[in-house]
């Protein structure tokens, strides 16, 4: 591979010092071992993808030799590896060695010539470059977003002859049991063929927030994790595999792979709310759901959702519409009928306002837009906990009401679903041709 002048050397302060959780220790105890493959799974900011890291630059310490980091797309990669997690680990495993960041290339060197890369499955051109040479070790960060085959790719360049065991390490927020991780790891099965597999070469550990308190902001598990809806609290706090709702049209992974943590330069923004009649302790929730389109694709953005008086959700609404600087607000309004329009319009007259009579039943609706999801056409901005539980949990069948689910749905048809001529395809009637 070829070398870039724009590189730097970072001497990182001799004063930092690196001290592992039990828990940590446990995993390093985990990597040195037998298994040539090792998963690390758990909730949200427990320290997995740091000691891997760790694990990957005391190797690469040992003899030269080349290692990669591989997410599924390069710029996440890039933001969480390159310009932050990385850099602690090199800070606190090895703060007097001088390391090389090439920082057009996207790799680091040490002074005995090793190099640990970088890189994403979503850049052809990139991956092929990256995977055209060999490693010693590979680590799938995030690997729910990860497909198999792509594993299996990557894998065939597990082959470098430098002196180390060649190991692949991988981490995630555990998804649904129907995951090819899940079944490789938990279950000792080939994804693919379902036969048995050796049980010395791949090994799992469960590590969760609690083990990692430590060094979490004060409040961070209380007032962040304890607080998600039971679904994610479940995966993001107690690290536990989920189960599949039969007859749910989203599956955890699916919106896990496509999932960004930046939107794009937006054409179209809509503020989609689904209005509850009541707003008691008892009423359905007001689904307020941000949705953004870049060409064919979709971007939902915020969830506002909540128990909220009349008044309390259009003020929310429009404060999103003007905060997002949104297009138009678009509305369902079989309960509330013309009393959805003229609690925005006593609010702000003048506000952009389309309504959606939805006649037909919701899994009817929800149909086209779950097949976008599958399309890797829709992309969750960041992690939006309550409209994802929903999503996964809701069937046409349950007695509950999605309305978070129902203004996405809104929100995204009202922008994807487009006839050749540009007008909005309705279900029901749809009021007005979107003019935005």
């Amino acid at each position: 591979m070829g070398r870039s002048s724009s590189s730097s050397i970072a001497k990182t302060p001799s004063s930092s010092t690196f001290t592992k959780t039990p828990k940590q220790r446990e995993a390093v105890d985990l990597l040195g071992g037998q298994a040539r493959h090792v998963l690390l799974y758990g909730g949200s900011r427990s320290g997995k993808s740091l000691i891997l890291l760790y694990a990957m630059v005391v190797r690469a310490l040992k003899c030269k030799s080349r290692h990669l980091v591989l997410r599924f797309r390069f710029n996440h990669c890039k933001t969480s590896i390159w310009h932050d997690s990385l850099p602690k680990v090199i800070e606190m495993a090895c703060p007097k060695v001088a390391v090389r960041w090439d920082k057009a290339d996207f790799f680091l060197s040490f002074p005995n010539g090793s190099e640990i890369w970088i890189g994403g499955l979503d850049e052809k051109d990139r991956t092929e470059k990256i995977l055209g040479t060999e490693y010693s070790t590979i680590f799938f960060n995030e690997c729910s977003q990860i497909t198999y085959e792509a594993v299996i790719m990557a894998l065939t360049r597990l082959a470098e002859n430098a002196g180390l065991v060649n190991r692949a390490y991988y981490d995630c927020n555990p998804p649904s049991r129907r995951h090819w991780a899940y079944r490789l790891f938990m279950e000792s099965l080939d994804p693919i063929t379902k036969a048995a597999l050796p049980q010395d070469v791949y090994a799992s550990m469960l590590m969760n927030p609690t083990d990692n308190r430590a060094n979490l902001p004060p409040g961070y598990i209380e007032t962040t994790l304890e607080t998600l809806p039971a679904r994610a609290r479940d995966r993001f706090l107690l690290g536990k595999w989920l189960d599949v709702v039969e007859g749910a049209l989203w599956l955890q992974e699916t919106i896990d792979q496509h999932r960004v943590t930046q939107a794009p330069a937006l054409e179209r923004i809509v503020v989609a709310i689904d209005p509850a009649v009541t707003a008691t302790k008892k009423s359905d929730e007001t689904g307020i759901i941000v949705v953004g389109k870049c060409g064919d694709h979709a971007y939902p953005l915020e969830d506002l959702s909540g128990r909220w008086s009349p008044q309390e959700w259009g003020k929310r609404a429009l404060d999103a519409f003007y905060r997002w600087r949104a297009d138009a607000i678009v509305a369902e309004v079989n309960q509330g009928g013309d009393l959805v329009e003229a609690n925005l319009r006593t609010l702000d007259p003048n506000v952009p306002y389309h309504s959606i009579n939805a006649m037909r039943g919701k899994i009817v609706r929800a149909e086209p837009i779950a097949s976008l999801y599958e399309q890797g056409r829709v992309h969750h901005v960041g992690i939006l906990p309550e409209l994802e539980d929903q999503m996964t949990n809701w069937t046409g069948e349950a007695n509950w009401s999605p309305d978070r689910l129902d203004a996405a749905v809104h929100g995204l048809t009202a922008l994807l679903l487009t006839q050749p001529s540009g007008q909005t395809v309705t279900y029901d009637d749809w009021e007005a041709i979107s003019p935005y």
